[in-house]
């Protein structure tokens, strides 16, 4: 038996493969991946972990928002993509659509999970945001579920900052990279932002895109952030503070949710930055608790578990209705 789940992350995507006891994993940027084509992109899944695309059993794919549907379901059953429409907030490069037409023009068996949005089964006082979180999350807080914990806390932190409650197996809620927590690239609007799409300086996906951290530096990017951090370099330490302060302060408010559920839980982190010492040490210090702390490979195993299951007949997953047969 094989499974594959994939994580359309924010700049790669993330391949796990579950066979028996085995999990292996690989990953493609997104960029390079939109320059293949699709029987490149498949014969290169073949070659990373072994396995003949006939012989793969279910494959569960995550896609951009995911806000067009709110089930698991057979990504042949889905309308375009998934998705309400293509705009929004996120870089577009293509890779990602690529590789989700190399799996669902392939023939090999494939779900695609929904993200958390509006019509989706979740605490009623979240919907006062359209969008709660991308699917890849999901991914996340199932591999979480499937190491024996039934509440929990999961941030996921990295290009942007998104955080998850469950309760009782099931997600009731989760915040947004638009809404809270800013990451090193993308946060959400401020007063001067709101401005400049007003008058026309950028869009508000643009304005988004550049909301993060690096903002209050002279870095280009997270892999510089994170190496001068690494070095004790003092505008890279005041960013990482900035993500582990409002991260902590998102983490807080979702623990606040489980406590209408009569819960607390674990935390967990997850992402580049979250599984960075320096910003681990930070937040378990704001929140007086230690963390758990995850890879950035958990989504896309947590989503080829999803695959397994899904495969042996479950028909919830993580209170998330399962319409495949």
């Amino acid at each position: 038996m094989a499974f594959i789940g994939i994580d359309h992350g924010t700049t790669a995507m993330r391949f796990a493969l579950i066979k028996e006891q085995k999990t292996l994993t690989f990953e493609l940027g997104r960029a390079e991946a939109a320059a293949m084509s699709e029987n490149e992109i498949l014969t290169l899944l073949e070659e990373k972990f072994g396995v003949q695309r006939e012989a793969i059993n279910l494959v569960a794919l995550t896609y951009s928002m995911g806000d067009g549907f709110s089930t698991i379901k057979d990504v042949r059953n889905l309308e375009g993509r998934g998705l309400k429409s293509i705009e929004g907030a996120g870089k577009k490069t293509g890779g990602g659509t690529r590789v989700f037409d190399a799996i669902r023009n392939s023939g090999i068996p494939a779900i695609a999970i929904p993200g958390l949005h509006i019509e989706s089964k979740v605490d009623p006082r979240m919907k006062v945001f359209s969008h709660l979180t991308s699917p890849e999350k999901l991914g996340i807080a199932y591999h979480i579920l499937c190491l024996g914990y039934k509440n929990f806390v999961v941030s996921d932190i990295s290009s942007n900052t998104v955080t998850l409650a469950i309760a009782n197996e099931k997600v009731i809620g989760a915040i947004d990279a638009c809404i809270f927590a800013p990451g090193v690239h993308h946060g959400p609007l401020d007063l001067q932002a709101i401005r400049d799409v007003d008058n026309r300086h950028c869009t508000a996906n643009q304005a988004f895109m550049e909301a993060g951290t690096l903002k209050m530096t002279s870095y280009k990017d997270r892999e510089e952030l994170l190496s001068a951090a690494g070095k004790g370099e003092s505008p890279a330490l005041l960013a990482l503070d900035t993500i582990a302060l409002f991260s902590a302060m998102e983490i807080t408010s979702m623990q606040l949710l489980l406590k209408d559920y009569e819960t607390n839980g674990e935390v967990f982190l997850a992402g580049s930055v979250g599984e960075f010492e320096y910003v681990q040490k930070k937040i378990d210090a704001h929140l007086g608790q230690e963390c758990q702390c995850l890879g950035r490979w958990h989504a896309a195993i947590g989503c080829a578990e999803i695959a397994r299951d899904v495969f042996a007949g479950k028909k919830e997953i993580l209170g998330v209705d399962v319409n495949y047969s």
